[in-house]
């Protein structure tokens, strides 16, 4: 006999409690935040938990310099400013994506480019990738989405034959490796998030890094307004060579961060392996397609992203039905679940209306004048527009929970399949999937 499902009035698999929330607050951060405390000092592009922060992260990536920054935003828009981008050139990027990897073109004045993205990976797919690139194209803005390293190689090859920069977009990807190599080692230039979602958590905050010392000091200057310092004294000029912004972090959340990093490779190690574990169970569920990773990767779990097929369910619907009426009856199971994009960037009312500065076509208009013209049409990305047709995150795989969680989430998956056609019955009803965000340490 059936288990009732709980979107029929049965008795839910999960409850709220069942999830432990993150970012984790451990010795080491309490160490920091109160040493921080102590020492009165709060703010500062050369304070002492900023400084030891950058250190600490050039070190475990094994890079030449790193600056810490507000957000990973903030970041991508310094790399793009540091090699110079403008009016006119193009950025070109992943579709399926934040929006940051190419709003971040257009706080530069230059214009985003989408590439479509791999089936199996859902990052840039590099097969694409050239017929992207125009005279125009100034820098590649590969993505490691949701934790899972880029195909770099062949975006390193396609790069290197056109001349263009190459910006690692790794905000998602603290610790991932591509054949052995850390993300964000591999471009010319690197930008890391640190907001609560992340892997390496600091509340707020990012990273800029790179080996280029020219572009470490461009990207110094852009941090912090431009202005010059002192080759002596070592004091600010308040005097601005270039167009800078003020994107410093703050000494409370890199002390948060510098706790979060003793820990980092331990908290991935609980990610892939509740990842592993749900991906053995529901990857047997058929119309279950969980996460892909390549043998030469380490992918480090920021989302555990599931796809349905409702053929292989033996379902006759379209995809986005399916997925929405899954989605509700794990919901009401207690299974967090929810899309996070819900379209490809480029779909997005910006990119289809072209409305830049001042409610003008600016940028875009410095290249439409000369008679390029853009189009985001969605159906220009088809995996990518139907990969938002067809996922959910499952959210949870993050420490301190474990197996008991990742036990019940599976549970929850084989009941709700075991009665699929219950199921649709309930695709539209008022339910609204999600996790709250107190789960991630967000108001």
């Amino acid at each position: 006999m059936k288990e009732k499902l709980a979107i029929e009035g049965g008795t839910p698999v999960l409850k709220r409690n069942d999830y432990k929330n993150w970012p984790v607050v451990n010795e080491e951060t309490r160490f920091f935040v109160n040493e921080t405390m102590e020492s009165g000092i709060f703010a500062g592009g050369t304070a002492p938990q900023v400084t030891s922060l950058e250190k600490e992260w050039a070190e475990y990536l094994g890079v030449k310099h790193c600056l810490t920054t507000c957000s990973g935003t903030a970041a991508l828009h310094m790399a793009l400013s540091a090699i110079g981008a403008g009016p006119g050139d193009e950025i070109i990027t992943s579709a399926f994506t934040f929006l940051a990897s190419a709003s971040c073109a257009i706080h530069q004045n230059a214009i985003p480019v989408f590439v479509d993205i791999d089936k199996r990976t859902y990052n840039m797919d590099p097969a694409k990738l050239e017929a992207a690139i125009t005279e125009r194209t100034k820098a590649i803005i590969p993505v490691h989405i949701q934790g899972l390293p880029a195909d770099m190689d062949p975006i390193l090859e396609i790069a290197k034959k056109h001349n263009l920069f190459v910006i690692e977009d790794a905000c998602q990807a603290h610790g991932a490796t591509y054949k052995g190599r850390k993300v964000g080692t591999i471009g010319h230039i690197a930008a890391f998030s640190l907001n609560n979602f992340k892997n390496l958590s600091g509340g707020e905050g990012g990273f800029f890094v790179t080996n280029d010392e020219t572009l470490l000091r461009k990207g110094s200057l852009i941090r912090c307004f431009g202005d010059e310092v002192d080759e002596v004294s070592h004091r600010r000029k308040y005097n601005a060579s270039i167009l800078g912004y003020m994107y410093r972090n703050q000494e409370l959340p890199a002390a948060f961060t510098r706790g979060q990093l003793k820990h980092l490779d331990e908290y991935n190690d609980t990610r892939i392996s509740n990842a592993g574990y749900l991906t053995e169970r529901i990857g047997k569920i058929p119309g279950v397609v969980p996460p892909y990773r390549p043998d030469d990767c380490k992918h480090v779990y920021f989302m555990y992203n599931v796809r349905f097929n409702p053929e292989e369910a033996g379902v006759k619907c379209t995809p986005r039905e399916f997925r929405t009426a899954v989605e509700k009856a794990l919901y009401m199971e207690g299974v967090l679940v929810g899309q996070w994009q819900t379209m490809p960037v480029p779909a997005q009312d910006i990119f289809q209306s072209k409305l830049g500065y001042g409610g003008s076509s600016y940028p875009w208009s410095v290249n439409e004048s000369r008679g390029i013209r853009y189009d985001y049409n969605v159906d220009n990305y088809p995996v990518a527009r139907d990969l938002c047709d067809n996922y959910t995150i499952v959210h949870g795989v993050h420490t301190p929970n474990g197996k008991d969680l990742m036990e019940k989430i599976a549970s929850a998956f084989e009941k709700v399949f075991g009665d699929i056609s219950t199921v649709m019955e309930h695709v539209d009803d008022n339910i609204f999937p999600g996790a709250d965000g107190k789960l991630y340490g967000a108001a």
